[in-house]
């Protein structure tokens, strides 16, 4: 595992630490949890997984997550003119997201991941916080639009003008 918070509950790092040694490899933690602007038990923890057979780790994960292949869904990220492909799942339960890429995009995404935010303005950080202050405490924002306004503030206003991610369920 790598850059895994030390302020997360023993029970949450136990958690990662199972699924990183069950498939045997390192788990890329990025989003707020690695930033300034993480909120615990608010926020959520978005985990990268890179492998060379993506069908073959979202096989492991079931077992190991005890979860059906149906909880997995495809992704598409146009980030920056460049498609990305990949599987994603929702743990509810540990409000955690976790991906899984094939290593082909291990070095964008991981460039992307690194990209430090305090070589941003500091107005970023006092908009993320802002945001987060109107979502978690003080309930003011719906999830749609706390949702979008913080797109717009990674996105747009980090520089990142084509940034597209997509989730694609499987028909019901």
């Amino acid at each position: 595992m790598n850059n895994i918070r030390n302020d997360l509950p023993e029970d949450t790092k136990l958690f990662f630490k199972k699924i990183s040694e069950f498939l045997d490899t390192n788990l890329y933690f990025y989003g707020s949890v690695t930033r300034a602007d993480y909120v615990p038990n608010k926020s959520d923890i978005d985990v990268a997984i890179f492998t060379d057979n993506e069908k073959s780790t979202i096989f492991k994960l079931q077992h190991v997550l005890q979860v059906d292949k149906k909880d997995f869904h495809k992704l598409v990220w146009k980030m920056d003119g460049t498609m990305i492909y990949g599987y994603k799942i929702q743990l509810e339960d540990m409000n955690t997201e976790i991906c899984i890429y094939n290593n082909e995009f291990k070095h964008i995404l991981i460039e992307e991941f690194r990209k430090p935010l305090n070589n941003q303005p500091f107005y970023i950080y006092m908009l993320l916080y802002l945001l987060k202050l109107c979502y978690y405490h003080i309930p003011l924002l719906s999830k749609e639009t706390y949702v979008e306004y913080k797109r717009y503030i990674l996105n747009e206003m980090m520089g990142h003008k084509e940034s597209v991610f997509y989730v694609l369920k499987p028909d019901t």
